[in-house]
């Protein structure tokens, strides 16, 4: 049977006794430390003298220390530990600095205890549990994003530029979008004009350079 030493920094006493008595039933979790602060919890792993936990269930909005700000100073006593973020806080740069600082799950206080329990044993065996709404905001950040027309190109110039990257020839090019080889020729005398270059290798470096 899988034996797991939880740890529960949470200074909201309702969602804390919740925690507690819900994830206490489970004789595979054993809860070694409950703490209201970081300061609290850090003091007493240092006066237990083999402090066990494989896995904490931190909140962000504490006094004293944000949790955030404890992810570094926890992770220094127990480097091995799994820190499951537990806020209401669902802010974009709050998600990404506790991921980034060390915590390997972010989930909101709305989930039910049962996917809180679900999240612990997942993260135990080595997986990854994220709350759905966070889950999606960590997919859209990471999401290929359109790219930035950075020049005053319009969308014509800009699919020609695209074309000349791709190899296309001038009559390929007016093939492809239904137009004469002198209205790509024009297009393109303007594109060289905007950009202040005067040559299709200056051209295509920096489309790949992004600079288009």
């Amino acid at each position: 049977m899988e034996n797991i030493n939880l740890a529960i920094v949470e200074d909201d006493v309702l969602v804390k006794e919740s925690l507690e008595s819900f994830l206490g039933i489970n004789k595979a979790i054993q809860i070694k430390f409950v703490a209201e602060s970081v300061e609290d919890f850090l003091h007493a792993l240092k006066v237990t003298r083999k402090p066990e936990v494989d896995i904490l269930l931190l909140d962000i909005g504490l006094p004293g220390m944000s949790g955030l700000e404890g992810i570094h100073y926890i992770k220094k006593k127990l480097p091995d530990i799994d820190i499951i973020m537990l806020t209401t806080f669902e802010e974009d740069d709050k998600i990404f600095k506790a991921l980034c600082s060390g915590a390997v799950s972010y989930i909101t206080k709305r989930t039910p205890l049962v996917k809180i329990q679900e999240a612990i044993f997942t993260i135990h065996r080595g997986g990854s549990y994220m709350s759905p709404s966070i889950a999606r905001k960590v997919i859209n950040y990471f999401s290929p994003k359109p790219k930035e027309n950075k020049t005053n190109l319009t969308p014509r110039q800009l699919q020609i530029v695209q074309a000349i990257v791709d190899g296309l020839s001038y009559k390929m090019i007016a093939d492809k979008f239904s137009i004469s080889t002198n209205t790509v020729r024009d297009h393109i005398k303007k594109i060289y004009r905007l950009l202040e270059i005067n040559s299709k290798g200056e051209l295509i470096r920096k489309s790949l350079d992004g600079e288009i």
